[in-house]
């Protein structure tokens, strides 16, 4: 390994640009927020050193031994977090980076880059939820984070154009336009910087640009050390000595790029990354991810360690996953079309590593297509779903999760007669994990509001009936833009002491239903008592409906009795709950 002369930043950019500087595929995937990216260009700014990098060589005749990666130049959250695959036909030698690939992205994202992150509150499916932004810098102020002194900052074309007393935003990538120093001086001047009314701004753009320029062109913060040779089997030793001694780089991004350079025949990381995009992409969307896939990978394989750690991504187990990988993957997929038919989604699905118990099961069956469908398995699923319903809301792999999954596995290795949810419930009973539950323990699901990520788990259990490959919605049984304040209740002629039960009350798992979207949307804002004679003139079919929702039977249902309906309709919910749970 030889220490060579270091760069300056744009002499690094324009190698990022010119493809003279790849990631191999054992690095992981660009994971900087954009914090972190003002961050480091703040650092820069006050001369703070950034780490050294490690390049490694790799010649011509040996670039087709191995898979390389183009730097992401504009990073979406949702539609471009994956790094482009190399086009090395032609390609002489190149540089590829073991260490440094986050800092070496982030300033080509800022420098000639953007960052698109999605809005709080916003739906996924959104685009403008996903604005573009570039990395702006302030020449007239200061940081008010009081970890900074220069102000950068990610912003959309419109909120850059702020410009008044305390803002002018410049793009920073335009300083790589400003070659020398006479057309910094030459920005300041077309830009009234230096005859601003107040003279300490004026001094303040000056010193901060200029910095910014020699930061840029003329300093030489990129120091690295070269490694030469071919063999994978050291670069894969260094890399993982250079990673992981912190915490930046985790456990899953190291066996990742172990099963990466240990896989013949497949390019363990397209695979994987196709897998976990496929999946959450379906339906209503999931949100699994690498580490998922690969604590799947140890189950399914059969290893007796599941851990995590580099001594089970040894050479044999990678070569057991890779000629098991098909059908892994297809027990993976299988299982998430499964879930889907069974109502969950990425907000309702409250712990990946519950579902890797289905996988296995699906596994061993041979995952077959029409599990999610077909008369033959309904047993099957519906013993599945109850048993994933238990262990989402007991919490059951919560924590540390793998002694729970070794149990689960060898009951279902040592089962042939359909999925053992019984075997399963005795194996864990008694224990902190079991997925039965006591009197308090069923109270408590009373807890659950509406639309939190537990409660569809909660009214799924007591609608055994519902077929949940139709889209339920949860629905207000008494509505709530009734509750909208205090003074509106009063108005309605709500008792004092009664109010603050109805507004503490009215998002409860008491006051709610799972009903199919055009019957929400029919039933809207409507009285309870006005919709519910309205949708079911017959008495027969209303009486239905009252026994199949739980719906106390001779109860005014009028909205001044809400609190007596909320008190009886629990008590009818707590025992289909005991029913079915204990």
């Amino acid at each position: 390994m030889e220490f060579v002369q270091p760069l300056t930043i744009k002499e690094a950019i324009e190698k990022v640009d010119k493809k003279n500087y790849l990631l191999p595929a054992i690095q992981r995937e660009f994971v900087w927020s954009t914090e972190q990216i003002e961050k480091l260009f703040d650092s820069l700014m006050r001369d703070y050193p950034i780490s050294s990098f490690l390049f490694w060589v790799v010649e011509k005749q040996n670039i087709q031994k191995y898979q390389f990666y183009e730097f992401i130049r504009d990073y979406h959250e949702r539609d471009k977090r994956h790094n482009p695959k190399a086009d090395l036909h032609g390609q002489s030698d190149i540089t590829a980076i073991l260490d440094g690939q986050q800092r070496l992205t982030s300033l080509y994202i800022g420098l000639k880059g953007t960052y698109s992150s999605k809005l709080p509150r916003k739906k996924w499916d959104n685009d403008e939820a996903f604005p573009k932004r570039k990395l702006y810098l302030n020449l007239l102020s200061p940081s008010d984070d009081e970890d900074l002194e220069f102000s950068f900052k990610f912003l959309t074309k419109d909120k850059s154009d702020t410009k008044d007393e305390e803002n002018f935003w410049f793009p920073v990538g335009k300083i790589l336009d400003l070659n020398e120093p006479y057309e910094v001086n030459n920005y300041l001047i077309e830009n009234n910087l230096y005859s601003h009314a107040n003279k300490d701004k004026a001094i303040f753009a000056n010193k901060t640009l200029f910095k910014l320029h020699s930061i840029i062109h003329t300093n030489k913060p990129i120091n690295f050390f070269l490694e030469r040779g071919e063999s994978l089997d050291k670069v894969l030793n260094i890399f993982i000595r250079v990673n992981s001694g912190g915490t930046q780089l985790s456990y899953s991004d190291l066996l990742l790029s172990v099963a990466t350079a240990q896989w013949t025949e497949k390019d363990a990381r397209e695979e994987i990354r196709s897998l976990v995009d496929e999946i959450n992409k379906f339906g209503d969307g999931f949100n699994i991810n690498k580490d998922f896939v690969l604590k799947n990978c140890l189950v399914l394989g059969g290893f007796k360690d599941i851990a995590f750690k580099v001594d089970n991504f040894n050479q044999d187990n990678m070569i057991a996953i890779e000629n098991k990988w098909n059908e892994i993957s297809k027990a993976i997929k299988a299982t998430f079309v499964l879930l889907h038919s069974l109502g969950y989604q990425r907000d309702t699905l409250t712990s990946n590593n519950a579902v890797i118990t289905i996988s296995a099961y699906l596994y061993k069956i041979g995952s077959p297509t029409n599990f999610s469908e077909s008369n033959r398995y309904q047993e099957d699923r519906d013993k599945i779903f109850k048993f994933i319903k238990s262990v989402l809301l007991k919490r059951t792999f919560g924590g540390q999760p793998d002694n729970v999954l070794r149990q689960i596995r060898e009951v279902i290795d040592s089962s042939d007669n359909g999925f053992p949810l019984e075997v399963i419930e005795n194996r864990l009973r008694g224990s902190a994990k079991s997925i039965l539950f006591n009197d308090d323990e069923i109270d408590n699901l009373f807890y659950y509001q509406y639309n939190q990520a537990y409660t569809y788990s909660s009214l799924a259990f007591v609608y055994p009936s519902l077929d949940f490959s139709n889209k339920f919605h949860q629905d207000h049984i008494f509505p709530k833009k009734f509750f909208d304040s205090k003074k509106m209740l009063a108005k309605r002629g709500i008792a004092d002491d009664e109010i603050d039960f109805f507004l503490n009350n009215y998002n409860c798992l008491a006051n709610l239903q799972l009903l199919k979207g055009i019957p929400n949307q029919e039933k809207s804002a409507k009285e309870f008592d006005f919709w519910i004679q309205e949708k079911y003139p017959d008495n027969k079919e209303r009486k239905e409906y009252m026994e199949t929702n739980y719906i106390p039977d001779l109860v005014d249902l009028s909205f001044a009795n809400f609190k007596k309906f909320i008190e009886e309709r629990k008590k009818l919910i707590f025992a289909a709950f005991k029913d079915k749970l204990v």
